[in-house]
């Protein structure tokens, strides 16, 4: 049986502690938080985790704990939970930080607790929905051999899928999951402002354009990224991308025209080298 304690109970936690005891195995939860009561969730409107107002020592049998705090926040809790005393036996503790690597739980190490990290690679806006978005989800992991055992553990309750990422490159992994979610997003925020411009609804701009993004990515999905690319960049259409830069906002031109050049950089090879010459010229007139 796995009995977990998560420290933290935010977007992220609640979360994975939710789709972990929804999982078909047999899972205990404890969830701690810096306030007297619960927050609002179906973990303890259900009865399904229990709540526990501060800081303590993990019960004997605890096989791990998830410390769900902002990245800022995991030193001093690390420090705080190690002052109460030494691990259960055989305890891991893991943080869910996409960027860091074991570090800020040396306090924990020392007091010999298997550390490691875990991070769910899924965009979690809400807490409530968060556990349907990690079934089956991948997990980036790293750590000491025991803490990995204990993590592959949970990554198989959720038949989710775990990817070791050495500790040393964790901050180029975060900053890829950012782009490929985080920025995405506020790539979609800019393309609703111009369809908004366009004369377009904002309600009829997110539900076209959202559309338009599910497609791109389903043909990511099953054609892979080195063909999936469509559109007049692909195409060497030097006429269209030039009506766009001429058409758009200084600002919102050098934005594309930086995104086209890195496109260029990427699918030039495929184009005739009379269009890669003038579309070079072209991106560096409007950057």
């Amino acid at each position: 049986m796995e009995k977990l304690v998560f420290v933290g109970p935010g977007r992220v936690g609640l979360s994975l502690a939710h789709a972990l005891v929804l999982s078909e195995g047999r899972v205990s939860v404890t969830v701690v938080g810096r306030h007297p009561d619960p927050p609002e969730h179906a973990l303890f409107r259900d009865g399904l985790a229990e709540y526990r107002f501060g800081l303590e020592r993990p019960q004997e049998g605890t096989t791990a704990v998830l410390l769900t705090v902002p990245d800022e926040a995991l030193a001093e809790v690390s420090v705080a939970l190690a002052e109460w005393g030494d691990a259960p036996r055989g305890c891991a503790v893991f943080h869910c930080s996409g960027a860091l690597g074991a570090d800020p739980l040396a306090p924990l190490h020392a007091r010999g607790y298997a550390v490691g990290t875990l991070h769910p690679l899924e965009a979690i806006p809400l807490a409530m929905v968060g556990a349907d978005r990690l079934r089956g989800a991948f997990f980036a992991l790293s750590g000491e051999p025991d803490a990995l055992f204990a993590a592959r553990r949970l990554v198989s309750l959720l038949s989710g899928q775990a990817i070791s990422v050495p500790t040393s490159r964790r901050p180029l992994y975060h900053a890829a999951a950012v782009m490929a979610s985080n920025y995405v997003v506020l790539l979609l925020h800019e393309a609703t402002r111009l369809f908004e411009q366009a004369g377009v609804s904002r309600k009829e701009a997110e539900e076209a354009l959202t559309g338009l993004a599910q497609g791109a990515l389903e043909n990511v999905a099953k054609l892979g990224v080195d063909r999936a690319l469509t559109g007049p960049l692909i195409r060497g259409d030097v006429e269209t991308i030039a009506l766009h830069l001429r058409t758009l906002e200084p600002e919102d031109a050098r934005l594309y025209a930086e995104l086209g050049r890195r496109g260029l950089a990427w699918v030039g090879a495929r184009l005739p080298e009379g269009s890669v010459d003038e579309l070079t010229k072209l991106f560096d007139r409007y950057s």
